[in-house]
């Protein structure tokens, strides 16, 4: 059977590029053909290249098992491909295996440890908005495989695809903003897709509110999910912030020794600049200081410390709050005017996202908080941080969640640092 592909999945199969890794995204909304694509190139990928090994995942195994495994034999099938003559397939092993000695082994990512002895000639990714950036970058390093000396211009393969994040998160980042030159994202709308039933667009448009359409139809960006924990973040809060000697600056801090996490920022009667972030992982409030110091060595007007109240109780191990250790170390170093501005308690957390909310944009709609491109870990925080489903608790991650992905130990922490510091110059009530 001779397929008439979509362009997006023609731009999709093929290498536009003489780079020797290809690394790219079908990005596209319900119905736009993504499984059908991404299962469409593992198979010509076997085909093209005898004895070549490759990889399909998802973050579970039953969307392995029910969508992507399904879509491969459909492909077998429609191809006229023979199970036991052109290829087999072993439920224990999970694998596919074809004549010419080519093989793909489907698994999940919950446990991303038992992937790492894989040498790959290419993986696929299913719904790769759902895998962590430290999974996905894992598998990049298992694209080893010994090249065969028939593979004539070959080049390693990693291909996705997802839904849209319902936030700018690492697909965009590594897609989009920090884009390499042999890594591509493929926008895919439904809409194109001349396959589908006749009208069912336009069935999903009366059905889905307008930004939840522009995301799960058209394949593109829209902050849909109410489940945010700051609302109205945009493009038009991050800007290049000056950081000035000259001016007052503040340093609020959340005291936490995995990761340390103190925000600077200058500020104004009514607005907010975070120019620079200070996160340090399995460090002291001393230790910190000291790189503090190395940054800004030369500032001439005061520092005013702000942050978590609970800062200034005494630990069992020092006679010293964390707040009377920056400010001595801050005088060792030279710094001659440092206030210390905060709560003697802290205000509930809720009263924090509220101000927050209230200052990221105000009630014109006006962007009333700036963000230095710098301040990477507040900015991850301010695209990821969500509530629980149902409920007004943030969702912070469990133990074993940060052990499968390192990034996650950052949610939290960097946020509290900056609205400390909102809230106590901009409470609300």
């Amino acid at each position: 059977m001779k397929y008439k592909l979509l362009k997006a999945q023609k731009e999709f199969i093929e290498v536009p590029h003489d780079y020797s890794l290809d690394v790219s995204v079908y990005q596209g909304g319900f119905g736009s053909g993504k499984t059908f694509a991404g299962s469409l190139l593992g198979i010509l990928l076997c085909l093209k290249y005898p004895k070549i090994k490759g990889l399909v995942g998802a973050q579970t195994f039953p969307l392995v098992r029910d969508t992507t495994l399904a879509t491969y034999f459909e492909h077998l099938e429609n191809m006229g491909f023979k199970e036991n003559i052109d290829f087999s397939y072993s439920k224990t092993e999970q694998k596919l295996m074809f004549k010419n000695g080519s093989s793909i082994i489907f698994r999940h990512f919950d446990e991303p440890n038992k992937l790492k002895s894989l040498n790959l000639g290419f993986a696929q990714i299913e719904e790769m908005s759902d895998v962590p950036e430290a999974t996905f970058k894992m598998i990049l390093g298992r694209l080893r495989q010994h090249k065969q000396k028939s593979w004539n211009n070959f080049c390693y393969r990693l291909f996705g695809h997802t839904n849209p994040e319902s936030r700018r998160g690492w697909i965009y980042k590594t897609f989009v903003q920090f884009k390499k030159p042999n890594y591509r994202i493929i926008i895919a709308p439904t809409t194109e897709n001349i396959y589908l039933p006749k009208g069912y667009c336009d069935e999903l448009k009366k059905i889905y509110d307008k930004k939840y359409y522009q995301s799960n139809v058209l394949g593109i960006w829209s902050d849909y999910d109410k489940s945010f924990v700051v609302k109205d973040f945009g493009e038009d809060n991050i800007r290049d912030i000056a950081y000035n000697k000259s001016l007052p600056l503040h340093l609020s801090c959340d005291f936490n020794v995995d990761p340390m996490s103190w925000i600077l920022a200058h500020k104004t009667q009514d607005k907010a600049f975070f120019f620079d972030e200070l996160v340090i992982e399995g460090t002291t409030t001393a230790k910190s200081i000291d790189e503090f110091c190395r940054r800004y060595p030369d500032h001439q007007s005061e520092i005013i410390i702000n942050g978590d109240a609970s800062g200034d109780n005494r630990s069992c191990t020092s006679e010293y709050t964390n707040y009377m250790i920056m400010k001595k170390q801050l005088a060792q170093h030279g710094y001659k005017n440092v206030q210390i501005q905060i709560r003697p308690y802290n205000p509930p957390i809720k009263n924090r996202i509220i101000a927050f909310n209230a200052k990221i944009r105000n009630a014109c709609g006006e962007a009333t908080i700036f963000i230095s491109p710098k301040c990477e870990k507040l900015i991850y925080n301010l695209n990821n941080l969500k509530y629980k489903e149902g409920t007004s608790l943030l969702d912070l991650p469990s133990h074993y969640q940060i052990k499968n992905d390192s990034n996650l130990k950052f949610l939290g922490h960097i946020f509290d640092a900056s609205s400390y510091l909102i809230e106590f110059y901009w409470p609300l009530g």
